[in-house]
Formats: structure tokens, sequence, C-alpha cells
């Protein structure tokens, strides 16, 4: 071959530029190593970040590249088709083989350890592949093993040997060498083994799964950050690299903004103390803390003083704030930033924000540096993106796991997270916490009981000393500020009887919030108060617009209620969590207690009042049957109710309070036991089973396996993780990000999106087009596709944008019917 003792791993497009592959593999084993270290698997990461690529050595791939780069003309006798080679060279597996037969030799622990390695190796491109199959045409096959014995001939492991650089093989051989490798794998499992008193064996299974995942995701970080940074250098400048302001200087910051405050009212003097104790609870160690304050208690900044103090006191990595809705995250980083990033501190050095799904799945060079990676001091992302990190399939989530030790983790409106993924959370949170020091704090109004769920399937472990707020009940009497009015009736409202209900109550009380379970309902509704043509501005939210939009039309809504001005809003659910508004009324159809709890939060928020009314009511008209979660909350709430007009005593005269609280989630928990480990159907699988079953023990398959072979599978990690990740994504109907042209910015970023061919400026645009992006479900994807309505930004660049004004209302977003003139982008 020529150029024979040239192995390169990557080339430049830019300028042709080689990066040799003895250099990559070093590079990515230096990275891998450091972010392995925080897990206490440092010569782990350098071990497999020095044998991802090593199959590269193969002159199958060597030849397959240069052709493809140029660098072996196509007339001459070496040159293959590089494009029907594409992907079909592997250069995965013989790393993979290499760590395997090292460490087998070993014992029981050495063939452990081997696996563990040799599954982050072998699954570097794919995501994390199963070991034990559940597919439906191979369910219970040994899959780990039939990748371990791929021929000589398909991964070239004795070419590849042969041809190893001598610097990588003395490394090689001084890590497989070093009795430390074994040990540590060996001692990272007993830990986990020792901390399930119980010995629940699924759920041990279930953490050493996370354990391989967090290794694997220092893996798959170093390895695409450095040939992301190969490829565009100059763009590397884009990464901190964890090189963050100090602690110290941003608790500074914000203790200065703090210090502005005046506590004029009783509510300002009780948010001044709940941010002291935050405080002072910062001091105490590592570990699963509960805040549980009121709506309107001011959790967002005392949340983040207890981080930033506890991150100086413990020097931790990062702080990440976890976030049901866009909605919340708009708001709260924008007052973060304006605290933490003031006048001449660079954009997003300090604030990063992560909640939009315009990148496809697939990684190609040019998408990798626009992948986020949660470098940055402190973060605010979706629930979302948080799970899909924990459980998602690819190498893109994952990619973010390592981010997650050492760091604050902080889940707002906790309450919000989905029930089937309850067993699978409280594990992952307590691995986290447990394994790999982070620190979780659960804040909410509506403190969900997930540390009393089923313990054989996971539980949280929260020590009862760990709730930040010394007396909830005693804060929640004096944080009372409403009063709820059962006003539900036979046969329920209609929705002409619920607008004019809301026009009375806009009227008496100044202001009024009327909150509903679906789109549909918010639009006619709207409609229907707009048609009355009161003297007052009605305005309508919803997830149907965009971030600047909602932004626009709260910022409006602000305006007008600390003028007194009379108004109405409409809105879904949205604006119900987190959301800074007060109004002198508020009607909430009829949802679960924690809904209702954080409808009345926009009610009288300030205590300007002194008492503001919320009225629950039924609405005749609303279609909730498909949606199971708000079903089976309006079931549970309506109970509530006829238990607390029967004896109001039981609840603490408080349907509010923690106790109500309490009761509604064990009622509503009881009734969903079943979901909590998060089934999946034949008609994922080809066979009933839950994701927290194939990601532990998968006793199905591996029962399957012996049916089959007569024998017990005898490896130790037998997990599904390949079609446990792809069931976690697919149930989930995951949304996808359109950048729609709101106003006459949101039309410029299109047109500059378009016309961007740097990765650079394509970093920044992408940024700024968050903010101008609705996510929108499969079905609805696939009707404006059918319109011809969405366009990509730039060919084979899977980024989508609406490329037909007509569908998108001033009033309700993104629409599925087009409206006025047309108006075309970027043809």
């Amino acid at each position: 071959m020529s150029n024979s003792t040239l192995y390169i791993a990557h080339q430049r497009k830019s300028d042709g530029a080689i990066q040799n592959l003895e250099t990559h593999l070093f590079e990515v084993s230096h990275i891998a190593k450091s972010l392995a270290a925080k897990i206490g698997l440092r010569d782990q990461g350098e071990l497999i970040g020095l044998l991802h690529d090593l199959g590269k050595y193969s002159d199958e791939f060597q030849l397959y590249l240069k052709s493809a780069v140029g660098l072996i003309d196509q007339d001459e006798d070496e040159f293959v088709d590089a494009k029907g080679k594409k992907g079909k060279v592997d250069h995965s597996t013989a790393g993979a083989q290499l760590v395997w037969h090292e460490f087998a030799k070993h014992g029981e622990i050495g063939r452990v350890a081997g696996q563990v390695l040799s599954f982050c190796i072998a699954s570097h491109h794919s995501g994390l592949i199963d070991c034990l199959s559940s597919d439906v045409n191979s369910f219970g096959e040994d899959r780990f093993t039939k990748r371990i014995n791929k021929s000589d001939d398909r991964t070239h492991l004795q070419e590849a040997i042969a041809k190893m650089d001598n610097t990588v093989t003395v490394r090689f051989r001084e890590l497989v060498n070093n009795p430390e490798v074994i040990k540590g794998i060996k001692e990272s499992i007993s830990k986990i083994v020792r901390r399930e008193e119980r010995g629940d064996e699924q759920i041990i299974r279930f953490k050493v799964g996370l354990l391989v995942r967090c290794l694997f995701s220092c893996l798959i970080d170093a390895d695409r950050m450095n040939s992301a940074d190969f490829e565009k250098p100059h763009a590397a400048k884009v990464r901190q690299n964890g090189q963050y302001s100090e602690w110290t200087y941003l608790i500074n910051r914000l203790d200065s903004h703090l210090s502005s405050f005046v506590a004029n009212k009783p509510i300002d003097k009780l948010r001044v103390s709940i941010s002291l104790h935050c405080r002072d609870k910062a001091e105490n160690g590592k570990g699963i803390y509960t805040l549980t304050v009121p709506t309107g208690g001011g959790k967002t900044l005392s949340s983040l003083r207890f981080a930033l103090h506890h991150a100086e006191k413990h020097k931790m990595d990062r702080i990440i704030y976890a976030i049901p809705f866009t909605s919340i995250i708009d708001q709260n980083a924008d007052v973060v930033r304006k605290i933490l990033e003031p006048g001449g501190t660079k954009s997003n050095n300090v604030v990063l924000e992560h909640h939009s799904n315009l990148m496809p799945e697939e990684e190609n060079w040019k998408t990798k540096m626009l992948i986020e990676n949660w470098d940055a001091p402190i973060v605010y992302t979706t629930n979302v993106q948080m799970l899909e990190t924990l459980f998602g399939a690819g190498t893109r989530g994952p990619r973010r796991l390592h981010q997650l030790a050492n760091a604050v983790l902080i889940f707002d409106e906790i309450q919000t997270l989905p029930v089937n993924c309850i067993h699978l959370f409280c594990n992952a949170i307590n691995f986290l916490v447990e394994h790999c020091g982070t620190t979780v704090v659960l804040c909410t109004a509506t403190q969900p009981l997930m540390n009393m769920v089923e313990q054989s399937k996971g539980a949280l472990r929260i020590p009862p000393s760990n709730e930040i707020m010394p007396d909830v009940g005693e804060l929640f009497r004096k944080l009372k500020r409403v009063e709820v009015l059962n006003r539900r009736k036979p046969g329920g409202w209609s929705d002409k009887e619920v607008a004019t209900l809301a026009m009375e109550e806009a009227k008496k009380a100044g202001s009024c919030l009327v909150i509903v379970n679906t789109k549909k309902s918010a639009q006619a509704l709207f409609q229907l108060c707009r048609d009355e043509k009161a003297a007052m501005p009605i305005y309508h939210l919803s997830t149907n617009m965009c971030p600047v939009h909602r932004r626009l039309i709260l910022d409006e809504i602000r305006q007008r209620l600390e003028a007194k001005e009379p108004i109405l809003c409409i809105s879904t659910q949205l604006i119900e969590a987190g959301v800074d508004v007060d109004f002198g009324a508020v009607i909430r159809s009829v949802s679960g207690l924690d809904s209702i709890a954080q409808a009345a939060g926009r009610c009288n928020r300030n205590g300007r009042r002194n008492i503001g009314h919320v009225h629950v009511v039924n609405l005749s008209e609303e279609r909730v049957d498909m949606l199971t979660d708000i079903a089976c909350g309006q079931r549970i709430t309506e109970r509530l109710l006829d238990e607390f007009e029967k004896d109001p005593t039981r609840f603490d005269s408080d349907l509010l309070g923690p106790t109500a609280i309490a009761c509604y989630f064990n009622y509503y928990f009881a009734e969903r036991r079943g979901e909590m480990d998060y089934p999946v159907g034949n008609k994922v699988l080809g066979h009933d089973d839950t994701l927290l079953n194939l990601l532990a023990g998968n006793a199905n398959a591996a029962e399957e396996f012996r049916r089959c072979h007569g024998s017990p599978f005898n490896l130790y990690l037998r997990q599904s993780f390949m079609a446990a990740a792809k069931a976690f994504k697919s149930i989930d109907a995951p949304t996808r990000g359109v950048i729609v042209p709101y106003g006459s910015a949101g039309k410029k970023l299109i047109g500059e999106l378009c016309g961007a061919y740097e990765v650079e400026k394509q970093f920044k645009l992408l940024r700024r087009a968050q903010q101008y992006t609705v996510n929108v479900f499969p079905h609805q994807l696939e009707k404006l596709q059918k319109e011809k309505a969405l366009h990509e930004i730039q060919t084979g660049v899977d980024i989508l944008y609406l490329a037909d004004s007509r569908y998108y209302n001033e009033d309700f977003g993104l629409s599925l019917t087009p409206e006025g003139k047309m108006e075309i982008y970027c043809v």
C-alpha cells in the first residue's frame, strides 16, 4: 500500500491537513482519562480512549479513508470505492476484542472488567449495543459474544496489533498489566453492591449499567471533541473545557443582587428567610435534598444560592437546572443571566441554555461542533434532555452523562416527571449521588413522594434532615394567599359559561387567568372571549408559539399587570409552573392537584390582595380521555375534592398544603404503580417488558437464552442497552424543532442560516434559533411536510424551518392550516 507508514485518523477538509492515528489515539485517551477520573475510573478511561480506533490501522480502513480524501488517486490499483464502503469498514471491534482477550485471562472479575471496557469501545459509533438481544427476530441472542467472536478477516485485529505504533503498544501494555485497572472496576461494582442493603439484584445490575454508560460517555465526548477540534481548530475556542469563573466570583454577584432587595411586605421577608435557609444548608454534605416552598416563594434565586455556595464548598464542576417547560427556562435563565453575566461578560460563558431539538440524532463532521456537551458552569436544560442523557439512544444524549458527575443538579417542578420514569429516575439519582459525587435538589411546592414508592424497584434515598426548609407546614401557612373554590357542577361548564365567568372575574378582580388542559380548549375560549369585544386586552398562550413570541406576550402581560390595567389571559398549562405573573383571579380546568397548586401560584402571587380566588371548574367540552396523565390526575383530584368537602380538618383545612399534596400523590402513585418501571409493549419489542428490566437483569431475554441453550447466560452484563434506549425514545413520540419566521428578526435569522456555511457561524446562529423554534409532534410534522411548508436550512443539513409564513398565526403560533397571504423564505 502506498503511504503504508502513514496511518491516518482524519483529514481536514479545509486545508488537507492530516491527523495521524497515533496522535488521535493519545489525545482521545488523555481527554477520556481526565473525564473518567470524576467517576474513579481514570486508567480505564485512558485505556478505552487509546484503543477505540485500533481497527483504523488495517489496510482496509486506510485504503478506504485515503481513497475517500484523495490521497490515493482513482487510477491507482489500491484505490477503492469509498462511497460504497462508507459505514461498512469495521474499525471499532478490534479494540474491543483486544481488551476482552487480555482481561478475560484473569478469571471472573477479569471477564467482568473486560466486558465493561470492550462494551464501550465496540459501541462508540452506534450507542451502547445489546448484550442479550431483545429484538423480536433475535430474542435472547448473545450479541456481545457474537461481536467479540467476529472473524479476524472482518475486524483485522491481528493486522492492527502488528501495525500499532510502538508508543501505542507500550502504553497499552503498561495499562493492561496494571492490576489497578481490573481492581478499579471491581471496587466500583462492589461499592454499588454494598450500598444496596436489601440486596436487590435488579437495582444492582441497573446501576452497574449506568456505570458502563458513564464510562462510555467519557469516551464519546473525548472522541467527538478531539475530532471536531482537529477539523475546525479555530472553532475550538468556543469550548471552555471546564475553565470557568470562580464560584466565589459568581456568589458575590448573586449576593450583591440579593442585597438590593427591600423587604417591605411580609411575603418579601419570607422570601429572604427562604434564601438564607438555602445559603446555610449549602454548607452540609453532598446528597439528595428537597426544597419544598409554596409557589411565589422565590425558589429560582434561593435554589441558585444553595447551588453556588454548595458548589464552592465542595469544589464541584457545574450546576445544571432541569426544567419541565421551555417557557420556564426562557424566564429563569434570563433572570440568572442578567445577574451573573452583567454588561461586559461574554454571553454563554456562565449561563448556557440547551432546550431545542434542532439537530438530528445522526452526527457527522458538520454537526459535531453544533452539539452541546454542557460545557458551562451553569446549564439550563429540559427534563426531556436530562432523561435522554440518562436513558436515550445513540451517542448524542449519552455524551453528556459524565457532566452530571461532581455537579449540582436542580430539578425544578419535579412533580412533572413522567410517571413511567419514576423508578428509572430514582435509581439513576441514587447512583449519581452515591457513586459520582453529585448533589441533587428537588424543588417544588408539590413534593411527590418518590422516597415512598416501591423499594424493590428503586425509591429515592432522601435523609429526613435533607429538607432545606426547617418547617414546611408553617411556611405554607404563612405564605397562604389564595382560597380554592370548588366550582364543579353536574354536567360540567360549557365553553361559553367559562368565558362569561372569566370576563366577570377579570372585571371584579382587575385581571383573570384561565388555564385549561388542551390547546383546542384554549383557542376556543380565546375566540369566545375576543368575540365579546370587551374593553380589555385578551391574550392567548401555548407552546405552538415560539419562545420569543411567548416572551413578548408575557412581557406585555406583566407590564399591564404591574400597571394594574384590566386584562384576561387564556393559556395552556405552560404558564402555571415557574412563570412569574400575578393575576387577581384564576380559573383552572380540573386537573391534578399539583397542577391546581401551580395555577394558584399565579394568583395573588405577591400578596397585594387580602386573598385571591382560584376557581376549579369542570369543562364539559374539553376532551382529555387520550391524555392519560391529565385524566388520571382529574380523577384523583375529584376524589380529594369530595373528601375535603366532607372533612377539611383531615387536610389541615388547606387544599394546597403539604398534607393534601401528600394524600394526592399517595392516591396517584397507588393507581399508577404498574406503570412506574416504564412498561414497553409487544408492538415495540415483540414481547412485553419494562425498561427497568431491560437495563438491569434482563430476565426475559436471559430466560430465553437459557431455554434455547439449556444453560444460563454466563456473562455479568446482560442488558439490552440499545433496545431499551430505542424503546425509551419511540414511546414518548419525540418532537422535532422547527424554526419559524416570527417577526422581522425571525425572518432575518432564517435567511442567515440558509446562507451560512461556516460551522462557527452556525454555532452562534443556532443558539439564537432556539428562541424561534416550535417543537412539533410527528403527525404535525408529517402534515406540514405534505403541505411543503417545511424546508431544510441547507441541503443535507436536517434542520427544519417554516418556509410558508401562512402557517404561523399571530394569535395562536404555528398552525396546521394556512392563513393570509403566502410569503416564502429561502427557497
